[in-house]
């Protein structure tokens, strides 16, 4: 027992505001600087963030690394690759010779890469112009998993389409379509696009019954 102080409520705070100092800066106003990482998750989420944002719980120190590494620039400053008019903005965590590296949080070993970070690094390596990157996923317990890549030109075609798409929204004003998917039930935006959340309440069969005993 530690006092009274309420430490995993100071433990919460200090992993937000660090979240904040290391969160890719986006100018909501300028739409014309899209950044890589809004179109490649839900365009409807990347829309939220900069029209009404509502700040992201992070669970832990892991889900930082990223942006950790981003803030000691190992070889990493971001780059932009114009789009006629619109200029998509990228960044890498770290870039060794010639190959780009992405390193993630997971909870446990993957089979496969997630959808979107493959879409990120392929992005990047069209924007950085390099042939090779790898995806580096990293549990709490310090196991990790790789995997490598090389450039497709129809995948960074469809991320140029979804810039388009969310520049188009934005200057619309117009809330892009549901785009459902594992990533929704931690979505701080989940209310705006499904029902409200509930705690669930436990119902032993008794109860389901009626014959729950009475005082």
């Amino acid at each position: 027992m530690m006092g009274d102080r309420d430490f995993r409520n100071i433990i919460k705070n200090a992993i937000g505001s660090i979240g904040k100092e290391l969160e890719i800066e986006i100018d909501s106003k300028n739409i014309q600087t899209i950044h890589l990482n809004e179109v490649v998750q839900c365009l409807r989420r990347s829309y939220y963030d900069r029209i009404e944002p509502k700040e992201i719980e992070r669970s832990g120190f892991n889900d930082l690394l990223s942006g950790l590494l981003r803030k000691l620039q190992y070889g990493s400053e971001s780059k932009e690759f114009a789009i006629d008019d619109i200029k998509l903005k990228g960044q890498v965590d770290m870039m060794i010779d010639d190959s780009i590296l992405l390193f993630r949080s997971a909870l446990d070993e993957l089979e496969n890469p997630q959808a979107s970070d493959v879409l990120y690094l392929n992005a990047c390596m069209w924007i950085y112009d390099k042939d090779d990157g790898i995806i580096i996923y990293i549990t709490g317990d310090k196991k990790e998993t790789t995997f490598s890549l090389t450039r497709n030109k129809k995948m960074f075609e469809e991320v140029i389409r979804r810039v388009r798409v969310l520049n188009d929204l934005l200057k619309e004003q117009k809330t892009p379509i549901l785009e459902p998917s594992t990533e929704c039930s931690n979505c701080q935006y989940y209310e705006r696009c499904f029902t409200k959340r509930r705690n669930a309440k436990q119902v032993t069969l008794a109860e389901m019954l009626g014959m729950s005993k009475k005082d």
